[in-house]
């Protein structure tokens, strides 16, 4: 029996490469809400950062963040075919579910636009809870757990960021990253997450024991 029976994916950064798209309108979205524009050569240093490194860095209004996060929402809604997913997602998914884990995606995104961005690979995910706040991720994997009847102690919450492993201890469940989104592997490992993954492959061989 594999170890986990739920995996609970983000979307942005961890299935979409959408890091490039997420930096092309990050200074038009910093001249339009009043916080400081970044500079090419700052993006390294900032994927090192957590959330609340980034925003105390580039000086954003914490009350203006509801509101930057519906824009981000409704730019990426709007860029349709900008994002793709990473390479091997829907073989990933398919290989996941095969060996009877149930998927579900919880994410900042809107769940029209993942599923648009999934095509035929949503078939694969049985839930989506979408349009997270910044912190509000760990409330949302309860209710997966609730609604669809799961075991916390069966579920891993897999994401490409600090704060995803940050939801994931909050909601008592196991802390999953992929290191080739938004946070960097060395911040990531950092934070001690229950499990590493530098590809797709090493994702299902985990996860399925």
């Amino acid at each position: 029996m594999p170890p986990y029976s739920l995996a609970i994916f983000d979307f942005d950064g961890t299935l979409a490469d959408s890091f490039p798209w997420f930096c092309s309108v990050l200074n038009q979205t910093a001249r339009r809400f009043g916080f400081r524009e970044v500079a090419p050569n700052e993006i390294d240093e900032l994927r090192a950062l957590g959330p609340r490194e980034i925003i105390a860095r580039l000086r954003v209004p914490m009350w203006k963040m509801p509101a930057i996060a519906l824009h981000m929402r409704r730019l990426s809604a709007d860029s349709r075919d900008a994002v793709a997913l990473f390479p091997g997602v829907e073989a990933m998914l398919a290989a996941l579910t095969a060996r009877n884990i149930t998927l579900a995606i919880v994410s900042s995104n809107g769940e029209d636009t993942i599923r648009r961005a999934l095509g035929p690979a949503a078939a694969h995910v049985s839930h989506f809870d979408c349009e997270a706040s910044l912190w509000g991720k760990s409330a949302k994997f309860r209710a997966v757990l609730k609604r669809l009847d799961i075991d916390r102690r069966r579920a891993i919450a897999i994401g490409d960021e600090v704060r995803d492993i940050e939801a994931a201890r909050r909601a008592g469940v196991a802390s999953g990253v992929v290191t080739f989104g938004y946070n960097t592997g060395v911040s990531l490992r950092a934070r001690g997450p229950d499990l590493v993954f530098d590809d797709y492959a090493e994702l299902v061989a985990e996860l399925t024991g």
